[in-house]
């Protein structure tokens, strides 16, 4: 089996439909997402329908929680905040309930996948460094944890010690375990605009870093229509 691991879709039409294009060209037979499916972009509606009819499992990310509630968002920025207001708008009453039902955490066969860290995931904390992952590894049980939050694809591998850095094909190893960023569909932010996602390879049992180019013109034509904040799209030019 080949699973898809995406994340970070933020409503992304352009750049999930074309990630979806490669993941059967490369013989996926499943899919997996770690959350963010709504946010930032035009399409909530569109990428969210996609998503499930892809009949895999999904996690809620942050801003899939906060366009399904009412809750209030003094942690996230003018620009991230203006976002969710609009997606909660969008969205009908059974799809915020959709989203609101989402587990925080889901085991896959010998995977593991969460939105933001295994150590208290429902506080969104974000893995940049080895502390932060340290916490992660002391709740992981499976061997593989697949990530996202951060938008940025990178790995840590806990042996004796815990080893980081970006990659682009991983070889799991037994005795170790894996945490994996599996980078953005929709926002990329490691200055590489293409899209991001992983392939994990049940069989051969390693993990694939994918980058995929979309239409970003339409993306952000689709951003600025909408009224959504115009830094939402600057930003896709330069993957940051």
């Amino acid at each position: 089996m080949k699973y898809a691991i995406l994340g970070d879709i933020h409503a992304n039409l352009e750049a999930l439909t074309e990630v979806l294009k490669d993941a059967e060209q490369q013989g996926v037979t499943h899919y997996a997402c770690t959350g963010d499916i709504v946010g930032y972009n035009a399409d909530p509606k569109a990428c969210l329908q996609i998503i499930r009819s892809l009949n895999g499992k999904i996690v809620q990310g942050n801003h899939d929680y906060y366009a399904a509630c009412n809750e209030s968002m003094e942690l996230f920025t003018p620009m991230a905040r203006k976002s969710i207001l609009w997606t909660r708008k969008q969205l009908s009453p059974f799809e915020r309930k959709f989203i609101r039902n989402l587990p925080l955490i889901v085991d896959i066969e010998n995977f593991t996948i969460v939105h933001s860290s295994l150590s208290n995931p429902n506080r969104w904390n974000y893995i940049f460094k080895s502390k932060a992952a340290d916490a992660n590894f002391r709740n992981q049980f499976n061997s593989i944890c697949f990530f996202g939050h951060t938008h940025i694809p990178l790995a840590f591998v806990k042996g004796s010690t815990i080893e980081k850095g970006f990659y682009e094909t991983l070889t799991i190893r037994p005795g170790y375990q894996y945490l994996i960023n599996v980078g953005s569909v929709g926002q990329p932010r490691d200055r590489n605009p293409k899209s991001a996602y992983a392939i994990y390879d049940m069989e051969a049992q390693t993990v694939t870093l994918r980058r995929v180019e979309y239409d970003i013109e339409r993306t952000q034509k689709k951003v600025r229509e909408a009224g959504l904040p115009f830094r939402n799209a600057l930003r896709l030019n330069n993957g940051r």
